[in-house]
């Protein structure tokens, strides 16, 4: 996520937000007496011809107005960066009418006046100001840079709407810790989103909040769902930017001697100082917009100017990825994603209405108990109804009590019947003990989570069971004989279906693909992977004809969909003993994890005794045929970049199953071989057959050794307790081979070079790392980096666990944010030097030669292979 380094040279200026605007040239000076008018269609264009500052129609009303600044040369409808008159639901202000500005009619007039004000006015009635009358405003202009500014004597800034942000951030655009971006007042919702700095008491961060006002007083409350980088202890400015390449990140401390990146985008060589610091008042070349959007989700756009053939908006980034992260996507109602993770469907609680534009869910009054706060309120009067599989976003001001020590999933429920304020409780889990949230209001929404369960209190009228409903009516002696009349071949012929029902029950409870199905059925949620069927698996693959490879749990074919999605599907061989029920559940737990860098479980099957898995297909395959040479893949070769790039992408999928799951996650076989490249050649982790789930409270699990010879870590062989460092120790080996092109024992090489880390240590302090480097790069490396891998490398598959870095340190180090010391050198390797490399040679080469031998005749062209042996692991 977010990657902390020091910046090489210091900014000059302060927060004077845009100072960097004062060395600018007369950019399309506007002198005081000027006046735009509504419906005129005219504006202050800038220089370039690039933003333009004027009246824009109205999204609901072509017949009022906006005034905004937008690009001006971009086809299509008008993308507005600024707003001045946008409804803003503020009442921090002193004025509190021009702060609630709506659009205003055809023939409303904005002038910069004599006296330096900028003024809105509507039918004689003034609805917007810059409020600068008499601060010695001299004239008015709008700039590349998308800045519209006022100027006073000797060009110094008067106002400027950089420092007056809407919706938008646009390149080299500070956002201060007293600035927010906000977005459009959502009418379904009541509320707004905001990107803001929150300060607590130790640190800071930028984060998003949804916001709603309150039921009695004129300010609103917030529940924040989404934070960039924590920045502690800070003292002096602090500034949200974009810069000219794309990166969207923090720069903090005095004269801005930090920064931390929210985003960096790949093609950013620079830094976040490189564009603050220097006086700007140009457009960059590519056109970019940081826009927080009505949705509430943060985004990053591009303009294309040909994108197949068509010139639009591309996005590039999202500060969330699942819609039902994000706090009143459902208005008060429940989030609920379709199998593709991008379609959103809203439920409503009992108790509530959906509301008919947009399908926001709206609190009903009878939802909330009426509590007197003297005598409580009579628990027979009201029920609890449960809601399976579901959380919800609650602020702290809600939180009546937090339970720990509830004993049963019922006594929360019970806990928020007894008590007065209550609307609504939350049960589930947390490092695999109980919680209890017990909660007087439900303002931001829930979200289905397979481990919570919401509890609400309703009223006991029978209102909202329709099976309650009760019917009253007039009897006579005539139809009471008519009843018992009827009344024996109806109890007859109730007790000859319920007979047959019985026996249908009996015979349905001995098929097992019933029992299998309605096994599954219970397990399978919303969102999860798909359940196949083998015979649908045999079709979707052709009988499993194309072989795309082997494993050690498996073989994986290639297979596509209805819709011609090619997928992988891996037939399991070898199973762990997990009954079926555990392997759904294990499934689910899978595919609900979804990262970039992770390759992901579309489905799976699981019938009888056949396990598969059906994966995302990677154009390109696995790692190893593109960094070991071989017969095959002659012709297969990465660069530098690319496979640099390609083992921070490693390391960032390693680090997410390993810090930001629920449960935290070894993936117990990290290889080149479990690395797959898509058509992009970006790299995705696969392959959690071996994975071992672990919850966050316990720091170690000792269990029966896995993996790949050669990347084992030490703890395995020595039988010590297994904690995600082993996986640090598999990637370092994996980090290893990537620089080096080659396994780290390699018998086609001398006795020097064969044990590839032993030789690179020796290459790296003598100062020649570049000797280590794949030949077929011709040297053509970045010296840097590779100084950096290696350095890493060796600190990963360091003997002792405390030693080694955790992923998350691994991918701040590889992208230079921290500084990486020299490491020492393995005790594995030294040890091996130590023994002889001629002597440990001698004898590796003997028994390679045996296994070659032993092979040669099912295939000659094996006798320049390499491999693994587990003699090398450390001991």
């Amino acid at each position: 996520m977010a990657v902390p380094f020091s910046l090489c040279r210091p900014a000059v200026l302060g927060l004077a937000l845009l100072i960097l605007e004062c060395g600018c040239s007369l950019a399309s000076e506007i002198p005081l007496g000027s006046k735009l008018v509504a419906g005129q269609d005219a504006s202050w264009v800038s220089d370039n011809g690039t933003f333009a500052f004027g009246f824009s129609p109205d999204i609901n009303s072509r017949n009022q107005f906006q005034l905004t600044i937008w690009f001006h040369q971009l086809p299509g409808d008008r993308t507005v960066v600024w707003s001045a008159n946008r409804q803003q639901l503020s009442f921090s202000s002193v004025n509190e009418n021009l702060n609630r500005n709506y659009p205003v009619n055809k023939g409303a007039v904005l002038e910069l006046d004599s006296s330096g004000n900028l003024v809105l006015t509507d039918q004689r009635t003034t609805v917007w100001t810059s409020n600068t009358s008499g601060r010695g405003v001299t004239r008015a202009a709008m700039l590349d840079s998308g800045n519209f500014l006022l100027y006073g004597i000797n060009d110094s800034p008067i106002w400027q709407s950089f420092s007056h942000p809407s919706d938008t951030l646009l390149p080299n655009q500070p956002l201060s810790a007293s600035l927010e971006l906000t977005s459009t007042v959502s009418h379904s919702r009541g509320g707004y989103y905001s990107l803001k700095m929150l300060q607590q008491r130790t640190s800071l961060s930028l984060g998003l909040t949804y916001s709603l006002p309150e039921l009695s007083e004129k300010h609103f409350s917030n529940y924040s769902y989404w934070s960039g980088p924590e920045i502690s202890n800070v003292t002096g400015d602090i500034v949200a930017i974009l810069d000219d390449a794309g990166s969207f990140g923090i720069m903090y401390g005095e004269s801005f001697i930090g920064a931390v990146y929210v985003y960096k985008n790949d093609g950013d060589n620079g830094s976040l100082s490189s564009n603050v610091n220097q006086n700007r008042s140009t457009s960059p070349s590519t056109l970019r917009r940081l826009t927080l959007e009505t949705n509430g989700n943060l985004r990053l756009y591009r303009w294309d100017n040909d994108l197949n053939g068509t010139r639009q908006w591309v996005p590039e980034w999202a500060a969330v990825s699942s819609p039902c992260d994000i706090a009143g996507t459902c208005g008060n109602g429940i989030c609920s994603l379709d199998r593709s993770k991008t379609n959103v469907s809203c439920k409503c609680l009992p108790g509530t209405s959906k509301d008919g534009n947009e399908g926001q869910c709206f609190a009903d009054k009878s939802l909330a108990a009426n509590c007197d706060s003297q005598h409580g309120s009579p628990k027979s009067e009201y029920k609890i109804q449960v809601v399976q599989q579901t959380n919800y976003y609650f602020s702290d001001s809600s939180v009546i009590a937090n339970y720990s020590d509830v004993r049963t999933l019922s006594s929360c429920g019970d806990a928020c019947l007894t008590a007065c304020e209550c609307v609504a409780s939350v049960y589930g889990l947390r490092e695999e003990k109980p919680y209890c949230w017990v909660l007087r209001s439900l303002e931001y929404g829930g979200f289905e989570d397979t481990a919570s369960t919401l509890f609400l209190k309703v009223s006991d009228k029978g209102s909202y069971n329709p099976g309650n409903t009760r019917h009253s009516g007039d009897s006579s002696g005539g139809s009471s004989r008519h009843e018992k009349i009827m009344v024996i071949p109806i109890v007859l012929s109730m007790a000859l279906l319920i007979a047959l029902l019985c026996f249908l029950l009996y015979y349905s409870l001995n098929k097992r693909r019933t029992l299998r199905r309605a096994m599954e059925s219970s397990q399978i949620f919303s969102g999860a992977p798909m359940n196949f069927t083998y015979r649908d698996l045999q079709h979707r693959t052709a009988n499993f004809s194309q072989l795309l490879g082997t494993g050690g749990f498996g073989s994986v074919y290639k297979g596509s969909l209805g819709d011609g999605t090619l997928v992988a599907v891996k037939k399991l061989d070898r199973m762990l003993p997990h009954g079926q029920k555990e392997f759904i559940t294990e499934v689910n737990t899978i595919g609900s994890m979804h990262h970039m860098n992770l390759v992901r479980l579309c489905g799976y099957c699981s019938e009888g005794s056949q396990r598969l898995l059906v994966y995302e297909f990677m154009k390109n395959g696995s790692l190893d045929k593109w960094i070991f040479p071989s017969f095959k893949s002659r012709d297969r070769f990465l660069d530098w970049p690319t496979r640099f790039r390609i083992a921070i992408a490693t390391a960032q999928g390693i680090a997410y199953f390993h810090e930001q799951c629920r449960d935290r996650i070894i993936h117990c076989d990290i290889k080149p071989e479990n690395i797959l490249l898509d058509e992009n050649f970006n790299a995705k982790v696969s392959d959690f057959g071996l994975a071992k789930m672990m919850g966050r409270e316990h720091s170690q699990v000792v269990t029966m050794i896995r993996g790949t010879r050669g990347y084992v870590a030490p703890e395995w062989v020595s039988n010590r307790p297994i904690t995600v460092k082993a996986d640090v120790f598999s990637y370092g080996m994996l980090l290893l081979e990537i620089v080096g092109g080659r396994r780290n024992l390699d018998m086609s090489f001398d006795a020097e070079e064969f044990f590839f880390p032993g030789w690179a240590y020796k290459e790296l302090t003598t100062g020649s790392p570049k000797n280590v480097a794949d030949r077929r790069l011709e040297w053509a490396v970045e010296e840097t980096e590779l100084i950096r891998a290696l350095k890493v490398g060796f600190w990963c598959i360091q003997d002792e666990v405390v030693l080694r870095p955790s992923m998350g340190e691994v991918v701040k180090m590889l992208e230079g944010s921290i500084e990486v010391q020299m490491p020492p050198m393995p005790q594995t390797v030294e040890e091996i030097i130590e023994e002889g490399l001629e002597h440990v040679y001698k004898a590796m080469k003997r028994e390679f030669n045996h296994l070659s031998s032993a092979s040669s005749n099912l295939n000659p062209s094996t006798s320049n292979a390499t491999f693994s042996c587990s003699s090398m692991s450390p001991r």
